[in-house]
């Protein structure tokens, strides 16, 4: 995200005053970060689309300002100084009570499994590192405000462990996936496909990921329609949803 760490510092302080916009319609936004060349640089990125109602550095401060303005999504760094040592993932943690409205869209320069499952299982709707173009991020902020989870394609391998259980990360905690007859009725490699066709996935990038042809894709694409008995790639993406499976 080079144009974000270019761009002039212009963005405003914490504005208690911001929540007078909440009424126009726009996504409001809380961004946190402790890196302030780079926080002021997301911020002049997303106000150009979204209400920006506050901005945090530290953990106390950001639960603070969350509390406060209750955003309609937080924009969250993983490794934020404050608090308890916990980052970003104790702000979500800590937070939840305090602005049960609010979604988390994790913005990392981590990538690794242990960040990404300790806030993905902390209830973070999304996890996108920082290498994303200004365009991708303000699409992510409205996909998950939306009700969508969205990751980076580089994160797709573990996010899909972690859901399914898989992995010495995945369980950590002692979770297992909830049975489900439906999912079941999937074989492994189109739970695969249909977990990523129903993040945003094109079939081309589906068969990279997987290492499969784009005619593989498709054939396990109709499979999956069919067993589930849904029309389209909307409904899909509907039903993964609403079982939280992306």
């Amino acid at each position: 995200m080079d144009t974000m760490t270019e761009t002039n510092a212009t963005a405003t302080r914490d504005d208690a005053t911001a929540n007078d916009t909440a009424g126009g319609g726009r996504i409001r936004v809380a961004v946190v970060d402790d890196h302030e060349m780079f926080r002021a640089g997301v911020i002049a990125t997303l106000r150009t689309e979204f209400d920006i109602v506050g901005q945090g550095a530290d953990v106390d401060g950001s639960i603070a300002m969350i509390a406060r303005t209750k955003p309609d999504v937080v924009l969250l760094d993983v490794h934020v100084p404050g608090g308890a040592g916990g980052g970003g993932t104790e702000i979500l943690l800590r937070s939840k009570g305090l602005s049960p409205g609010s979604v988390f869209l994790a913005l990392s320069v981590s990538d690794s499994p242990q960040d990404v499952g300790a806030v993905i299982r902390a209830g973070a709707r999304g996890y996108v590192t920082k290498t994303i173009t200004g365009a991708d991020l303000i699409s992510s902020v409205k996909q998950v405000h939306e009700g969508y989870a969205v990751f980076s394609p580089k994160l797709a391998g573990f996010v899909l462990s972690v859901f399914q259980g898989g992995g010495a990360e995945g369980l950590a905690t002692g979770e297992r996936p909830v049975h489900d007859e439906e999912l079941d009725r999937l074989s492994n490699r189109e739970q695969e496909v249909m977990r990523l066709i129903a993040r945003g996935y094109t079939y081309k990038e589906v068969a990279a990921e997987l290492f499969i042809s784009i005619k593989t894709v498709e054939t396990h694409m109709s499979a999956v329609l069919r067993k589930l008995q849904l029309s389209n790639r909307t409904e899909l993406t509907r039903w993964a949803a609403d079982r939280r499976l992306v």
